[in-house]
């Protein structure tokens, strides 16, 4: 793949004709009115947040193991990187999502907390048995493999995504396996990679509404992650991808992007509220209140998703199990 000569052949952005026109409510009255909280009524958004935002710090000896199992084998979990707020509750529930490639990215979003530079180093291809073993000990039934992205190489690093599902089918038979993946810059043949190894989940989120993307996910875009998931739905896979609100999208924008899910044939949607990892990030710009994640779900599952997982400390990989 990136060191082979020749020219790959990409996803085109804008191959998709969607329909984006916003869906009307199912009773009749519009959008869902709720109280919204703005961060010019909260003193300091990363200390002082809702009541319904706040969680747990992790604990127990379960999540002590845990830590020294991912030490152990020199890996990455998202769940630190990202500073996950439900990171206490899956840990200590013997859960992690794995991050893969690495911990630099080479992409500089503005909601991710996850290193960004240029890797120097090339694939570690001891890594999937690291993390087979890791998940093995860890006794994991159903496994998360994330990655930052790569796009210093050609592939993006998909083998390593393939051999990972690889090793983990080898040392634990049975488990199934969600991959969250990037978008690989639009080259089929690094996605080509992925796909053949056959996840029971192919994950990959667009964050939020087009509208944003600039501000949000200034290397990526919108039209190219909708062909991501709609190809990977084509070969048969199980697709999945979320978004993030509270980062000033509109309702409306929400309802289209779920009709945009819809005509790629999405089965799984999470939707979840964007926190401010650091001051260095893009700020809230409000909570969005529990009810209107619960209309949201409604109003995604109406459309034709089949799964919407929604509420404000829902991450991508939250209750990932629940969606095979």
């Amino acid at each position: 793949m990136g060191d082979q000569q020749g020219k790959s052949k990409r996803l085109r952005p804008g191959e998709l004709k969607l329909k984006t026109a916003p869906a009307q409510d199912p009773g009749g009255d519009g959008m869902l009115e709720l109280p919204v909280i703005s961060v010019s009524q909260v003193e300091n958004v990363r200390g002082n947040r809702p009541d319904w935002l706040r969680v747990k710090l992790p604990y127990g000896e379960t999540y002590k193991n845990l830590v020294n199992t991912i030490d152990d084998n020199s890996l990455h979990t998202v769940c630190q990187s990202a500073r996950c707020p439900n990171m206490g509750e899956c840990w200590t529930a013997g859960t992690a999502t794995f991050m893969i490639l690495g911990n630099v990215c080479t992409r500089s979003c503005g909601f991710c907390a996850v290193m960004t530079g240029r890797p120097e180093e090339g694939l570690d291809w001891d890594e999937p048995n690291r993390v087979a073993k890791a998940a093995k000990t860890m006794g994991l039934k159903h496994a998360v493999i994330t990655s930052v992205n790569r796009d210093e190489r050609e592939d993006g690093g998909a083998p390593i995504f393939a051999e990972t599902l690889k090793r983990l089918r080898e040392d634990i038979p049975g488990i199934t396996i969600e991959v969250l993946i990037p978008d690989f810059r639009g080259v089929w043949e690094a996605l080509q990679i992925v796909i053949d190894a056959r996840p029971e989940v192919m994950n990959h989120n667009v964050e939020t509404v087009p509208r944003l993307y600039k501000q949000v996910r200034p290397q990526a875009i919108y039209q190219r992650s909708l062909d991501v998931l709609k190809i990977s739905k084509e070969q048969g896979l199980r697709t999945k991808s979320g978004i993030m609100v509270g980062l000033g999208e509109r309702d409306d924008e929400v309802l289209a992007l779920m009709d945009d899910f819809v005509t790629v044939g999405l089965n799984v949607m999470t939707i979840g509220q964007y926190l401010q990892p650091t001051r260095m990030h893009l700020p809230v710009i409000d909570f969005v209140h529990p009810d209107k994640f619960k209309w949201f779900k409604e109003m995604g599952e109406a459309k034709g998703i089949e799964h919407v997982e929604s509420g404000p400390l829902v991450r991508s990989s939250y209750h990932a199990e629940r969606h095979v």
